[in-house]
């Protein structure tokens, strides 16, 4: 057998492989088998690199070289390049984008200069659906001690000592959690991993569970060791296929192996493992609305006490945690909860996983150490704003969270800070705007989206969204009073007070942020009849400045209503009564003499 001496990772995200990746992946080995170079250069899909902005992205072993924006038709160089002369194709390599210079590694990159895989430790390292290569990155190493050299209690000291905090949202003690669940005495106890991931542009934990799956589950029958539980739940969104079918093989991949199931490494402990899948429901992030959808009932959530550590899935102790969560336990059992601790804040310890996304030059997962600042995030790695653009603000913790101006950019992330100046960590989105973005109409696309997510239960959430989105939209179509901002702060407030869960409590956080930090934009809205970001359509008109306009027709030509006038090297004059506020005008003009609003 000849020996392998490169290996082709190829991003197998579900980003990438909606950009062909897996497409590039089998014209690679075509190529490979043609030349004679099958059996020496492996091709492997990975999990996500993390710059998603990026992709597909190709990377050579041992060569350490990174290749971006990979198509089918760079296939043939790299291979005929790369692969057998031994030549860098320059042209696929990533340029920093402020000195154009190109990067071979992407450790010379400052997307990944400040950051610190931990819960992404694997992820386009690995084959994801074989579990040889994880064991080869100590795999199942920290399963193996806990089971012969660790009591339950031992481990969730270790895991308490930590600092780990929940990193769905709640930031709640991960070992006070297990230690929580242990004490109740019980014929019966699970655990479930809470993969139900539903803020609007964020993909945090399906990238750990595509890239690295056998992380979640040996973590999972660490906790089931811990708490004393011998079944396992992941409770995943029908809408991630790709990490769904990863889950199966890598389940069915530790059943083999004799890592899950009965006497786990020789050892009294017997772990199982099931997936459940959910509808897609954001609600179900909560985790009794979770334990009620895995029940098989509408996904509402329940009063609490009781909690689910004592009462939850079929009436007995349930310890949920996120995927997340997870990818952080098993490198705490190898490498000691002191070092682990070390890392981050004095009370949000580790590294936390960010989606980043929005207006931004580098789009994609970055994990940090807890305490990097916003601005370092936003400028360092992700490379500033698109087009050289003002910064206008951040959502941070998705619908639940609020914004996050410019006078804050020096903030350290970290579940009090955040939550200090009006936000919180969340799951880990992070969405940024720009100068163009309406801050009402961001607000009014959150209440939009809570609004369709409540799941009715609770008058606050079910009734008072749906009047603060029709107060919003009534404001963003021009009709809107000041006696509509007292009525957003007051419901905003009543819900945040009474709703049954998170979901309804933390709704109003975009609204109440936004009015706080963007008052002036209401303002606009409301007294002037004018959305000064032009993104409002019924309040975004166009004009013409008349010094500037030479008359070249552009604009005219490209008006999709024909409401600009105006003969050739004339003035144009635009029907305000007509406009669409498509901005095809503004676009056209290369004299700048279209206004925007």
């Amino acid at each position: 057998m000849t020996t392998q001496r490169t290996h082709i990772m190829v991003c197998g995200g579900t980003g990438c492989v909606s950009a062909q990746s897996l497409e590039i992946v089998d014209k690679f080995k075509a190529k490979l088998d043609a030349a004679g170079y099958g059996e020496e250069v492996a091709v492997i899909r990975t999990g996500c690199f993390g710059f998603c902005g990026q992709g597909p992205i190709v990377k050579i072993h041992p060569d350490n070289i990174f290749y971006v924006q990979v198509g089918l038709t760079d296939v043939d160089d790299i291979v005929d390049e790369h692969i057998i002369k031994g030549r860098v194709v320059e042209r696929l390599l990533y340029k920093e984008p402020e000195t154009q210079l190109a990067l071979p590694k992407h450790d010379e990159m400052n997307f990944y200069k400040k950051q610190y895989r931990i819960a992404l430790r694997n992820c386009g390292l690995i084959n994801p659906e074989d579990i040889n290569e994880y064991i080869a990155f100590n795999g199942y190493e920290a399963l193996g001690k806990v089971l012969t050299e660790y009591t339950p209690d031992e481990v969730i000291s270790i895991v308490k000592a930590s600092g780990l905090r929940g990193r769905g949202g709640g930031g709640f003690l991960t070992g006070l959690k297990w230690e929580l669940t242990r004490k109740p005495v019980a014929d019966q106890k699970y655990v479930i991993c809470n993969a139900d991931e539903g803020d609007p542009g964020a993909f945090m934990d399906r990238s750990i569970l595509e890239g690295d799956p056998h992380s979640v589950l040996e973590a999972m029958a660490i906790a089931g060791y811990a708490i004393g539980a011998s079944e396992g739940i992941i409770y995943i969104r029908a809408e991630y296929p790709l990490a769904i079918k990863r889950l199966e093989v890598a389940i069915a991949q530790a059943k083999e192996y004799g890592l899950l199931g009965k006497q786990i490494f020789s050892t009294n402990f017997s772990f199982d493992i099931k997936i459940k899948l959910g509808a897609g429901a954001f609600v179900c992030g909560e985790e009794t609305a979770l334990i009620h959808s895995v029940e098989g009932k509408r996904g509402e959530p329940t009063k609490k006490p009781p909690y689910p550590s004592i009462e939850g899935y079929n009436g007995k102790p349930t310890s949920v945690n996120n995927v997340e969560t997870f990818a952080n336990v098993c490198p705490i059992i190898l490498k000691g909860a002191e070092w682990f601790s070390s890392i981050g804040t004095a009370t949000s310890k580790g590294t936390k996983v960010f989606a980043l996304a929005g207006k931004i030059n580098n789009v994609g997962l970055v994990e940090v150490p807890m305490g990097t600042t916003l601005r370092e995030i936003i400028y360092d790695i992700g490379g500033g704003i698109v087009g050289g653009k003002a910064f206008k603000a951040v959502q941070t913790g998705g619908p639940s969270g609020g914004v996050i101006t410019v006078a804050d950019l020096d903030t350290p992330i970290d579940y009090e800070s955040l939550k200090n100046i009006g936000s919180m960590m969340g799951s880990g989105g992070m969405i940024v705007m720009d100068e163009d973005d309406c801050m009402v109409n961001i607000a009014k696309f959150y209440l939009e989206f809570t609004q369709d997510e409540s799941c009715g239960k609770c008058t606050p959430c079910r009734l008072g969204t749906k009047r603060m989105h029709e107060l919003l939209d009534k404001i963003t179509q021009g009709n809107g009073t000041m006696e509509d901002i007292d009525k957003l702060k007051t419901l905003g407030k009543s819900i945040k007070d009474s709703a049954l869960c998170g979901l309804g409590q933390t709704a109003p956080n975009p609204v109440l942020s936004t009015l706080e930090y963007f008052y002036d934009e209401y303002l606009a809205h409301i007294k002037d009849k004018r959305c000064p970001a032009g993104a409002c359509k019924a309040l975004a008109k166009y004009s013409i400045i008349e010094d500037k306009c030479i008359g070249c027709t552009a604009c005219a030509r490209v008006c999709p209503v024909n409401c600009i006038s105006g003969a050739p090297k004339q003035k144009h004059v635009i029907d305000e009564s007509l406009c669409i506020a498509c901005g095809a005008c503004f676009t056209a003009c290369k004299f700048q003499a279209v206004l925007r609003p």
